[in-house]
């Protein structure tokens, strides 16, 4: 039902006019006619220079308006304070896509960014824009090179976008030279309108890609990658070399948390969220995508290595091992086969050396017992070239294995001319083959990698156990109290109470202001006590000598609290800090030593919002360096991948006779922790350091919450991935009298729960699917399904917040628990402000106003979202919903089938200020 895709006019344009072609030999403008006109892409070109009246033998053209076609792209290269007017012409025109090569924007500063704005503005939605300052594009598949590049790239089955015009041209000239192919080349520049989401979603989209593959410099619209990329990698993978590793926005923060938070480890996060594979070179960009085209995805790290000789073995542990992978232990089975079928000083376990003077048919059998190994993820075979070794026949045995073993092989020939023709063999097969075992290694532990990543994407959390709700409006308080004071740092007592409202369990906490009430606390509390310093301005209170452990006695109180101020003060001097230094003391029971101490906190990154950081704490959290990072929302699936990407996650579960810390406690913790950054954006940086984790209980010893500045720019959309819409949730009473099923008959007032769909709702619309009847099943699926897949239910469960909604009703039954009993949803086109909506409402719930209910919701809704039209499909016999939709607004229109008929209504957009989170 979605029309025609924008970037259609770009990438496959029928009229593509050049505005600054020129004569000039070299000359952008030049190169650029050269290319258009030396491969025919069955367009029309149209020169547009002023001072010319041909160029390269094609007339030219004074102006746009001149042209008496319709143009579909437009070609932009002339000077930078030109391209505005040149931009409004193509408006006027009618043009539909823009390639603007020129520079001088944004990369000489402010008046260039101020430059760029002006071009937007003026675009404003009409004109759809690659650039300013790129190569151009290529789309070798129907022959289009609108670029300046020197070559033009080969045809094939990756689309590759790069945000260096230099890297393009060394990458082109490298894929020529390796005989590599695209279906798309893209120089993608400032990204002041199209970007990645954009681009991805295009080539997602394309039957013509099989990969998607990025060389990033930076990100742009962090949320809308992040969503494009979710959307696109379920079903094509999207491979990125990302430049820049060093942690160079690592700055002095008032936290521990905002001074570990590095750029770098951040796009790891979003990488890994998104379910992107990143790589570190241009060549495994390519590897990989020709890895992936070819072999399936590993269970897991577990890599069998199978060769003829030990230093090659040793060398692919060795990358195995740093890399995070595992030798696979090879099971009592597999071992007696090898026994069977070597010779008798073989090494007996994995890697399986099967010596120097093996054999072809050695290696094959040996290579099929090790791929039936339920315990090995994958197989890599190494040879080395011997006086004995027959490579070509080896590969030639090997190679049927390619395509019928459901998990990865990988082939690491070693060696030059004589190993050539073998390792064709296996890549014709099938079975990527590379030169050196650490290649090999790398692409194995990338795939684990990338399933990892994928199957984060899908996996269903776990439900969080039954709490309190969040104390919401104590933080809004608390946060307004602060604000009202002129204050950024909240206290130490504060920030307790701000965790407290969430359910974190925090040590118990008393604001003492003098050393008498310092000396009431600790007999309330019970000694031994800790005195700590409360002030507005200091953070790092250990740094100013405002820390005083084990207290025993009230002379001990008394003296730490002199001690503190004493201390204090002395260091205010020091380093000239002014304002409220001193407000008293805090006293706390001391924590008995044992358990670990952790650290959790957040920062904000400028580009990606708030970063939660995981890991070892205490005082030496520097030293140990033992992180992990996540964006938020976080649920308790993305918690337990937090957790175990930390070193300590080992310590945690058990060792050495120690037990398991409350591993589900610290899950619901984390997720907690993630809800409150969610919902207040006014926090900047928050940590617990330490966060004690013993056998029997978790507890904040020490927090620290900073807000942002009071002129901050505080942007609903800070977050980088959306979060949960729990604004939609809300009660409904139906007319329950006009319930089909009598067992359903339910006294007055009975309500029901409509609230967002979430991926821990799986089971409910499993059941609810059990619920309809096989003509309820075809009027909304269009065809009879007799059960939803593991894949259905991804699709309609977890669900992207930025792009789509879902919306459940639930009843609460008793004796029977909650039951999901109708769910209405729309998807945006990515390309368009339209969406498509889709309703089903369970067989004994009908005839209600359930289906209007959540339909006239999604109305209500999708003008939030910026979209101006929804869409849907029924079946002309379905006068039920014909009736539901009428009412709600909808008109009905005729499809090429007979049978089917579009539900259509136009939408308002919503005032500024009402725009969906």
């Amino acid at each position: 039902m979605f029309h025609d895709h924008p970037l259609d006019r770009i990438f496959r344009p029928r009229s593509v006019a050049v505005i600054g072609a020129s004569a000039t030999p070299n000359s952008v403008g030049n190169v650029l006619m050269r290319n258009l006109l030396g491969n025919p892409f069955g367009g029309v070109i149209y020169p547009v220079n002023p001072n010319r009246r041909a160029v390269q033998g094609v007339r030219c053209y004074s102006n746009l308006a001149e042209i008496p076609d319709t143009i579909d792209l437009a070609i932009i290269a002339v000077k930078a304070e030109l391209v505005p007017s040149v931009v409004a012409d193509c408006v006027d025109k009618g043009v539909a896509g823009a390639i603007i090569l020129s520079a001088g924007f944004s990369e000489l500063g402010q008046a260039g960014r101020e430059l760029e704005q002006r071009i937007l503005a003026i675009a404003a939605g009409k004109l759809r824009i690659i650039g300013p300052n790129c190569l151009g594009v290529m789309h070798p598949l129907n022959r289009l090179n609108a670029s300046f590049a020197a070559e033009m790239a080969k045809p094939g089955r990756v689309a590759l976008l790069s945000q260096s015009g230099a890297v393009c041209t060394s990458i082109l000239d490298w894929a020529n030279g390796k005989n590599i192919g695209f279906s798309a080349f893209v120089s993608v520049g400032a990204m002041i309108d199209v970007d990645w989401a954009d681009l991805i979603d295009y080539f997602g989209d394309d039957p013509e890609t099989t990969s998607i593959l990025l060389y990033m410099e930076s990100i742009g619209d962090v949320r809308g990658f992040i969503s494009a990329a979710r959307a696109v990698a379920r079903h094509k993978p999207i491979i990125v070399v990302k430049a820049g590793r060093n942690e160079i926005s690592a700055r002095v923060a008032a936290s521990h948390t905002g001074a570990m938070l590095g750029s770098d480890a951040v796009f790891e996060s979003a990488f890994r969220r998104a379910g992107v594979l990143r790589v570190s070179s241009i060549r495994d960009l390519f590897h990989m995508a020709e890895v992936l085209s070819m072999q399936p995805l590993p269970d897991g790290f577990r890599l069998a290595i199978l060769t003829n000789a030990g230093g090659p073995a040793v060398m692919a542990v060795d990358a195995l091992i740093a890399g995070g992978g595992q030798l696979a232990p090879l099971s009592a089975e597999t071992l007696a086969a090898l026994d069977a079928v070597c010779p008798p000083f073989w090494s007996h376990a994995n890697p399986v050396d099967l010596l120097g003077d093996a054999s072809p048919e050695l290696y094959r059998q040996s290579f099929e017992i090790l791929s039936r190994d339920p315990g090995v993820d994958g197989v890599l075979v190494l040879l080395t070239p011997q006086a004995m070794t027959q490579p070509e026949n080896t590969a030639r045995l090997l190679a049927p294995f390619a395509r019928s073993v459901r998990k990865p092989v990988l082939a690491g020939f070693m060696g030059g001319r004589m190993i050539h023709a073998s390792r064709a063999i296996l890549s014709a097969a099938g079975m990527p083959a590379f030169d050196t075992p650490e290649a090999a290694v790398r692409a194995f532990l990338l795939l684990a990698q990338y399933r990892d990543n994928l199957r984060l994407l899908y996996e269903r959390p776990d439900a969080l156990p039954e709490g309190p709700p969040p104390r919401f409006d104590d933080v809004q308080r608390m946060v307004a109290r602060a604000r009202m004071e002129g204050r950024t740092l909240l206290t130490e007592a504060e920030s307790k109470q701000l965790l407290a409202a969430y359910d974190i369990p925090i040590v118990p906490t008393r604001h003492c202001g003098s050393p008498e009430e310092a000396i009431a606390a600790a007999e309330q509390l019970g000694y031994p006590v800790v005195l700590k310093l409360e002030s507005r301005v200091i953070s790092h209170k250990t740094e100013a000598g405002g820390v005083r452990l084990d207290l025993r006695t009230p002379a001990a109180v008394r003296e730490a609290f002199h001690a503190i101020q004493t201390a204090v003060i002395a260091y205010a001097e020091q380093h000239s800090i002014v304002g409220d230094i001193f407000t008293g003391v805090t006293v706390q029971p001391m924590i008995p030593a044992g358990g670990y101490e952790l650290i959790l906190g957040s920062a904000l990154d400028e580009q990606f919002g708030p970063v939660i950081v995981f890991g070892t704490g205490g005082i030496l959290t520097e030293v140990y360096q033992d992180r992990s990072w996540a964006l938020p929302p976080l649920n308790r699936t993305l918690v337990k991948r937090l957790i175990e990407r930390t070193r300590i996650y080992q310590a945690l579960k058990g060792v050495r006779g120690r037990k398991s810390i409350p591993m589900a406690d610290l899950e619901t913790l984390l997720v907690r922790f993630s809800q409150l950054l969610v919902d207040f954006p006014d926090l900047g940086e928050v940590e617990i350091n330490p966060l004690i984790a013993t056998e029997e209980r978790l507890i904040a010893v020490d927090a620290r919450v900073m807000l942002t500045a009071q002129d901050s720019l505080i942007s609903p959309r800070r977050l980088a991935i959306h979060p949960y819409p729990n604004q939609y949730t809300s009660v409904w009473e139906p007319d329950l009298s006009r319930l089909r099923a009598t067992a359903n008959r339910l006294p007055t007032g009975t309500t029901l729960l409509i609230r967002a769909l979430r991926p821990e709702d799986e089971p409910l619309l499993e059941n609810l699917f059990k619920t309809l009847s096989e003509h309820t099943i075809r009027m909304r699926f269009f065809r009879l399904i007799r059960q939803l897949t593991k894949d259905n239910l991804i699709r309609l469960c977890h669900v992207d917040y930025e792009r789509e909604l879902a919306l459940v009703a639930i009843a609460e039954l008793p004796g029977q628990g909650a039951q999901a009993v109708g769910i209405a949803s729309f998807a945006r086109d990515p390309s368009s402000d339209e969406a498509e909506f889709a309703v089903v409402v369970s067989d004994a719930w009908q005839g209600i106003g359930l289906g209007r209910e959540l339909v006239s919701r999604l109305v209500s809704i999708a003008p939030q979202r910026g979209i101006l039209r929804l869409t849907g499909a029924t079946f002309r016999e379905n006068l039920a919903m014909r009736k539901l939709c009428t009412s709600l607004g909808f008109t009905l229109h005729d499809t090429d089938d007979p049978q089917v008929l579009e539900l259509r209504r136009d939408l308002l957009l919503m005032p500024p200020g009402s725009a969906f989170l």
